[in-house]
């Protein structure tokens, strides 16, 4: 095996784009369960994002638009859910995986005339003097904006979260909804826009992977990452900054993986296509394990103003 092959620089900042869309379906999950609500439908809600993205994009010949018609697809398809479960009372767990099946069911109509398309794709910015830097030029400042937009959106869901009266009602709803609902607090409205907020997220991070990390549509090619993301979410214990640990964690493992492959490494190349998920399912055994969550209390708890 030649390790020679594999630059530390280029396998880092490959991390840094494998995670993203990761990143954004993680934080936008985690600002609906610290509302309270348990959402499975992550993977139905960025595979439509994937593919109204590369379709809005590869028609208008700009990869933004596809973006925001992605974030906006994804986000209405999550209201669905957000009607189901807080108004109708429906399920959190068996609606979010219906959401998933519809998901998955309605990329494949949509994506059917796109398949063997590329679409346009973001540019890296360009920085000038700090992009020509050695190493932390490439590292840092070699991406595209939407890398960028991810790591802000973690840091303004912390500050929100934290520092503001609409953060610390949010997390009222999140750990006692009957509390919050005693205080006069709409919790169900909450609920709502977080769960938009949410699906704007996923599509965000679906669109990512049609639109940059593989410029072309795929039935399916979102491969579980929204699974990933609910696992990373549980794996942060519901914090922010760790969810940006556990993305770039799970960014490295599927880029390390590559890259071993490319190697030549002498490991079967199921195992290694396999090792991303298998790391998933063992550091949410260790952290079950270790007992402490720090799940909201109300977390997939119905809630009715009635009550």
């Amino acid at each position: 095996m030649d390790f020679g092959s594999i630059n530390p620089v280029l396998l880092l900042a490959s991390v840094m784009v494998s995670a993203t869309p990761i990143l954004f379906a993680a934080i936008g999950e985690l600002v609906v369960e610290r509302s309270g609500v348990l959402n499975l439908g992550v993977e139905g809600m960025m595979v439509t994002g994937a593919v109204v993205g590369f379709a809005v994009a590869v028609n208008t010949g700009a990869p933004l638009p596809g973006f925001a018609a992605a974030a906006l697809a994804s986000a209405v398809l999550s209201l669905t859910f957000g009607v189901l479960t807080q108004v109708f009372l429906s399920n959190q767990v068996a609606t979010g995986l219906g959401l998933t099946l519809v998901g998955l069911g309605l990329s494949a109509l949509i994506g059917k005339p796109y398949e063997g398309m590329k679409s346009p794709t973001l540019p890296r910015i360009d920085l000038g003097p700090l992009t020509d830097l050695p190493v932390v030029g490439r590292l840092v400042f070699g991406h595209d904006i939407m890398v960028y937009v991810a790591l802000a959106l973690v840091a303004g869901v912390w500050a929100f979260l934290r520092y503001t009266r609409a953060g610390l009602i949010l997390r009222a709803a999140g750990e006692n909804h009957d509390a919050a609902h005693a205080l006069g607090y709409k919790v169900i409205r909450i609920r709502l826009a977080s769960i938009f907020f949410g699906g704007a997220c996923a599509g965000l991070g679906g669109a990512y992977l049609s639109l940059v990390r593989v410029p072309q549509w795929t039935e399916g090619m979102t491969a579980g990452a929204g699974w990933i993301a609910l696992a990373i979410v549980v794996f942060a214990s519901w914090r922010p900054w760790w969810v940006l640990v556990g993305a770039y964690l799970f960014g490295g493992v599927t880029v390390l993986q590559l890259n071993l492959q490319a190697a030549g490494a002498q490991v079967p190349v199921a195992l290694l296509s396999a090792s991303p998920y298998l790391v998933t399912i063992l550091v949410l055994v260790v952290i079950s394990a270790r007992g402490h969550h720090g799940a909201p209390g109300s977390l997939g708890r119905p809630f009715h103003a009635s009550q």
